[in-house]
């Protein structure tokens, strides 16, 4: 069985995802596949469905996504300080999951992006590394030997990677934050690496 790096994503104006492609490549600097999942936006009307392979961009995670991973890397928008509903209504779907056992000493990191520069981006990052915890999830951020930690003007904190977009989500992806991106996932990697 191949191992691989899930990185569970949910996006809105596409930084977010753009931020999984960074990540993507920190992995895959180590010789381990990155596996690209996002889940579906949610509706408020009862009755709307999705289809089951979304028509542009990755494809929805499935629970064998979930279950066969070696390390786990999750990122969201803030809103209002917390995760994506999209990305929570998955993660509150796990239980079989976290019945099973499936996620349990395997590592785990988190990243987010944000329209304002103290918009909830490391509050964000907490939230999402709450579930993990529950998994039984190794959390791992980025260390302060990472330089760009003390260089960066924007996103970036050592408890994951984080983007700051602004207001009208046109700023792009600092150099900073992208080498934090790629330290993230290569970090995860070579932790799932040494615990393997």
């Amino acid at each position: 069985m191949a191992s691989y790096i899930l990185i569970l994503y949910y996006s809105r104006k596409g930084a977010t995802q753009e931020m999984a492609q960074l990540i993507a490549r920190g992995v895959e600097a180590t010789g381990i596949e990155a596996r690209i999942r996002t889940v579906p936006a949610l509706s408020t009307v009862c009755e709307a469905t999705q289809p089951s392979i979304p028509e542009q961009g990755d494809l929805y995670c499935s629970e064998e996504d979930l279950h066969q991973c070696t390390g786990l890397i999750l990122g969201s928008p803030t809103r209002f300080g917390n995760m994506a509903a999209p990305l929570k209504y998955f993660i509150d779907n796990t239980g079989s999951t976290w019945l099973n056992g499936n996620l349990i000493g395997k590592p785990a990191a988190v990243f987010t992006s944000t329209g304002s520069l103290h918009g909830g981006q490391e509050s964000t990052l907490l939230s999402m590394m709450l579930p993990l915890l529950h998994h039984g999830m190794l959390i791992a951020g980025l260390p302060y030997s990472e330089n760009a930690l003390h260089e960066t003007k924007s996103g970036g904190s050592p408890y994951g990677a984080s983007h700051h977009s602004g207001s009208h989500h046109n700023h792009p992806i600092t150099g900073d934050e992208q080498h934090l991106c790629k330290a993230l996932g290569k970090r995860i990697a070579e932790l799932a690496l040494k615990l393997s």
